[in-house]
């Protein structure tokens, strides 16, 4: 009898876990299906952030030509209008920037000039004049301009080929 009551006992409890292992396989599936969605979801989120920085960068892109357009349309009017305009309105035109330039660098040097005369004249140290006199406002300045010249006649060459 105990045979009985004990292969009994056990047939209920394989049954009952039999019974029980699909529910669980279910819920761990479930477990996995809600982590695979969740991945998913981080996956497609991340997508369309990158889908939109191209965008933007693409509007960019777009913008800056647009601006490029713009600036050769004008060069080529400034070129119809100085053509239409005589050889003294393209001289003055042309002479203008590098004209204000060598003025700027003239008046520089005509103040550090005056500034030395006037320590030579007075016997002052004109190493000491010199060396006060130019600091890094002035190292600027000139950096500017020289800068200004050679990097957009550069920009300029690189443009028109």
């Amino acid at each position: 009898m105990l045979d009985l009551l004990g292969s009994g006992l056990l047939g209920s409890i394989f049954g009952g876990l039999f019974r029980l292992a699909p529910e669980v396989l279910k819920f761990m599936d479930k477990k996995n299906e809600r982590q695979h969605e969740l991945s998913m979801f981080r996956l497609q989120t991340d997508l369309e952030k990158m889908r939109g920085e191209f965008r933007v960068e693409e509007k960019y892109v777009d913008y800056s030509i647009s601006q490029m357009d713009t600036i050769k349309e004008a060069f080529k009017e400034q070129a119809t209008t100085a053509k239409e305009a005589g050889w003294l309105a393209s001289f003055i035109t042309a002479i203008t920037r590098p004209g204000l330039t060598w003025i700027a660098f003239g008046v520089y040097v005509a103040v550090k000039a005056a500034g030395l005369t006037i320590a030579f004249q007075t016997n002052a140290n004109w190493a000491e004049v010199l060396t006060k006199s130019y600091d890094e406002d002035d190292f600027a300045m000139l950096n500017m301009m020289l800068t200004f010249w050679f990097v957009g006649r550069s920009i300029e060459k690189y443009n028109k080929s």
